[in-house]
């Protein structure tokens, strides 16, 4: 594809697992597999949200929007994730091989954003734990659906400019000493990206035709902003973030597109990471990029990988990389 979801790649055939697929990144990426003729399923945490997003893609699709190169070929289906519970993630990747035989992408996707602090069903800290250690255990559980596939299959891992002003805190992974909303974000979203990075090298070791990319939406006008000012109950945090979005996102048809790029891109290579090309890396058609320093430390990325199957229960049958 070039800049636009009219010039993907015909996806006829091909599986595709979207998480948060549901509302926007998500379901505009949705939208558009769909719109190419993929089989997409919907991981959803609400089943009657994911139902709901599904019946609006189907009904857009039926209109026959011009972007759309098969809009009647693929198929939609709702399967209940909740990323903030491992037997939720266990339970989903069991009914996905139960119920289809391939899988050629994997898009890490949903995640929340500067929160109050709060627990997931497993104990973790919620952005660490459902931003990262929940698709770190996805990926885990999915991964012979990948590697049995025919051809390249891909995980697309959503990340974000802010993974720059992210550390590991190694001492304090669950900020329970400490804890700055935005600082946990950014943990979170440098987690994602060593995360597909480590994954896509040990690929390489066992000789497997999965790569993992990684790619981040720049600024996206999308719920995911709204959500922390809503959970705190701040009204002027939440209008000055409307605002904000109203300004300076772009919208998430168009930040959805570094995620299909890094999905579906002949030219992508493992290990690489896409986002928008334009003003500051916040806007404009896709391109790959350079991620932080810290981000390519391979021995931070060795150090969470370990410590994240600990956490997870969750091996991957691997070797080091």
């Amino acid at each position: 594809m070039s800049c636009d979801r009219s010039s993907m790649p015909a996806q006829r055939g091909r599986t595709v697992v979207v998480t948060g697929a549901n509302s926007g990144l998500g379901y505009e990426a949705t939208a558009a597999f769909a719109g190419h003729g993929a089989d997409v399923v919907l991981a959803c945490r609400s089943l009657d949200r994911g139902r709901a997003a599904a019946e609006e893609i189907r009904a857009t699709l039926a209109d026959g929007p011009a972007w759309a190169s098969a809009p009647d070929a693929g198929s939609l289906t709702v399967m209940e994730l909740d990323l903030a519970d491992l037997d939720s993630v266990a339970s989903f990747a069991e009914t996905f091989a139960a119920n289809f035989d391939d899988l050629h992408v994997l898009c890490n996707n949903a995640g929340v954003m500067a929160v109050p602090r709060g627990e997931t069903a497993d104990g973790f800290e919620r952005q660490f734990g459902i931003n990262h250690l929940g698709h770190f255990a996805l990926t885990g559980h999915l991964l012979d659906d990948l590697r049995a596939t025919d051809g390249e299959t891909r995980v697309v891992t959503q990340s974000s400019g802010v993974h720059e002003q992210g550390t590991i805190d190694f001492a304090d992974l669950q900020h329970e000493a400490a804890y700055d909303k935005w600082g946990a974000y950014a943990q979170s979203k440098l987690a994602n990206l060593l995360f597909a990075y480590e994954l896509d090298r040990r690929l390489d070791a066992a000789g497997a035709t999965v790569t993992s990319v990684g790619c981040h939406p720049g600024y996206a006008d999308t719920n995911l902003q709204t959500r922390g000012p809503e959970e705190a109950g701040s009204t002027l945090r939440l209008l000055a973030m409307k605002a904000t979005n109203a300004v300076l996102g772009q919208s998430a048809t168009q930040g959805a597109l570094p995620m299909l790029y890094a999905a579906v891109e002949d030219g992508i290579s493992g290990g690489e990471y896409v986002g928008p090309g334009g003003l500051l890396n916040m806007r404009g058609a896709p391109a790959v990029q350079e991620s932080s320093a810290a981000s390519s430390d391979e021995e931070t990325a060795d150090r969470l990988w370990a410590v994240s199957a600990d956490l997870t229960g969750v091996e991957y049958d691997l070797p080091d990389a």
